[in-house]
């Protein structure tokens, strides 16, 4: 698989900060793929993100989206057609008083013909379950329906990745659980790549990579497996691990032997029959 993004020794300090929020950071994100970025806050999580839609551009290194530099001005249109940003607060992202005509906002400023934009508007609200309130006031829903009218937006202007930067810190469980399972099927069923970041552990699970963040750098990258199997590490950066792996490595301390890979609970209570079977 390609990548679509590509980051090379990215340094980024803010203007008036001494320190450095990004140190050099290295990574590359294959086309279709969902990754999760997780990380304390003050990891450099959410500088990154700002990093691929060029809301924030390197102090030192590039950022290359699908071969193109984000540094160039002239680029800055194609950058952003190419990747969509959601953010924490869904009301911020909202600029319409009908379901429907906030997610034609962007297309309709992108120049796309009328016929495209109503074709794009209810392909989009079909992709995040909303196409039934396409008439609503989007004040009137929940923070989760909220988000999902957000993503909607950023759909319409069909990009090939979405970078969500904590989408959930503002809803309760059940809103969490709606804008996950939106985002995971956009990524499974249309190839959209996903750049999710957050700091809830459960988030991350289902990801194809998890990238662990502190201080400015990347300290884990891997499958969810590889990284949450790295117990005293997550621990260290005051980021919890699945109650599943947390479990088996508690009882390794009491001398089990269980692989610290199975995530689910089915696959860990298999895991600890045979153990003790």
């Amino acid at each position: 698989m390609s990548s679509v993004i590509k980051i090379e020794n990215l340094h980024y300090t803010y203007p008036g900060d001494d320190v450095e929020s990004l140190k050099g950071v290295s990574l590359e994100i294959e086309r279709g793929s969902f990754v999760a970025v997780l990380g304390h806050n003050g990891s450099g999580k959410s500088t990154l993100a700002k990093h691929l839609n060029a809301i924030l551009l390197p102090t030192e290194g590039k950022v290359l989206i699908d071969g193109i530099d984000t540094a160039d001005e002239d680029n800055l249109l194609k950058v952003r057609s190419t990747v969509g940003m959601v953010f924490q607060n869904p009301d911020n992202q909202i600029v319409a008083n009908v379901v429907e005509d906030d997610v034609a906002f962007a297309p309709e400023n992108l120049s796309v013909e009328p016929a495209q934009i109503r074709e794009r508007v209810d392909n989009a609200l079909k992709a995040v379950d909303m196409y039934e309130f396409r008439l609503h006031a989007p004040h009137l829903l929940s923070g989760g329906q909220k988000q999902r009218v957000a993503i909607a937006g950023v759909i319409a202007m069909q990009p090939e990745v979405i970078v969500l930067d904590e989408p959930t810190a503002m809803l309760d469980p059940k809103g969490r659980r709606e804008v996950i399972d939106t985002v995971t099927k956009l990524c499974r069923e249309k190839g959209i790549t996903i750049v999710l970041i957050t700091h809830h552990m459960s988030e991350c699970i289902n990801a194809d990579r998890l990238i662990v963040m502190s201080n400015g750098d990347v300290v884990a990258d891997g499958t969810p497996q590889e990284v949450f199997s790295q117990v005293e590490l997550m621990h260290s950066e005051g980021l919890a691990v699945p109650a599943t792996t947390e479990l088996m490595w508690q009882l390794n301390k009491e001398g089990f032997n269980l692989p610290l890979t199975a995530l689910g609970i089915a696959e860990c209570a298999e895991q600890i029959a045979k153990e003790i079977g």
